[in-house]
């Protein structure tokens, strides 16, 4: 069983930065961005669930298994976003709101391990790291109370909410990859091996999204591409 997941990990991460930055890319609205987008949440969550299977097999706190857990969460409340509400939504909603919680509780505990582990480490990760994952899971879990108590978000928060959730998801699968040099070796030629050269598509990641976030912030012409409008009926 963890032999075949292994393969399957690996290629639904490369599949995600694929379609991840296919979606980052297409005319937002478009088709090839909804279809590149909905395969990216598929790519991800197969990444993501797999990657914490085969983490478990090494520690129930290994990084690896909040990560899947993490990617998972995002990918969905991002794509609930976009979609009409209803009772299942809400229910979705509502489970991830309660893995958010836990998820951050876990990392907060686990950063206070790594802080009071000699070098600041905790299995290899810095403590500040296991801190940064901490506070982003608590401000989308934040987010997600907001959003439960308002409503159905609308227009711009709406946009920004299904935004910053989907690139930052696609940040955890570029990281991932980009962020150990054999990985990138195995693949790349050298000059894309440089430290410099594995973080510049991390920092495209969030380049593109506060750009995007930025336009959305603005009110451009983002609203009728994303969200058609109704049709008339007949004889209106």
């Amino acid at each position: 069983m963890l032999i075949v997941l292994l393969p399957v990990h690996i290629v639904a991460g490369g599949l995600a930065i694929i379609l991840g930055g296919i979606a980052l890319a297409a005319s937002k609205g478009a088709t090839l961005h909804r279809r590149s987008g909905l395969l990216f949440v598929y790519a991800m969550l197969t990444m993501g669930i797999s990657g914490s299977i085969l983490a478990l097999r090494l520690s129930l706190t290994n990084a690896n298994v909040l990560g899947g857990f993490m990617s998972a969460y995002f990918v969905i409340t991002a794509l609930t976003t976009v979609r009409p509400v209803s009772t299942c939504t809400r229910w979705v909603n509502a489970v991830a709101l309660a893995v958010a919680i836990s998820l951050s509780l876990i990392e907060i505990g686990l950063g206070l391990k790594a802080f009071s582990n000699p070098g600041g480490t905790l299995q290899g990760v810095p403590f500040f790291m296991l801190f940064f994952m901490a506070t982003i899971t608590t401000l989308a879990a934040a987010g997600d109370v907001r959003m439960m108590r308002s409503g159905t978000l609308r227009a711009a928060p709406r946009l920004a909410r299904h935004l910053w959730r989907m690139c930052f998801a696609l940040f955890i699968a570029a990281g991932s990859f980009f962020s150990i040099r054999a990985r990138v070796a195995k693949i790349l030629p050298w000059p894309f091996t440089t430290p410099a050269m594995r973080a510049l598509p991390v920092a495209l990641v969030f380049a593109a999204m506060f750009y995007w976030l930025w336009r959305v912030r603005s009110r451009r012409v983002l609203s009728p591409p994303w969200f058609p409008r109704p049709m008339k009926a007949s004889g209106d």
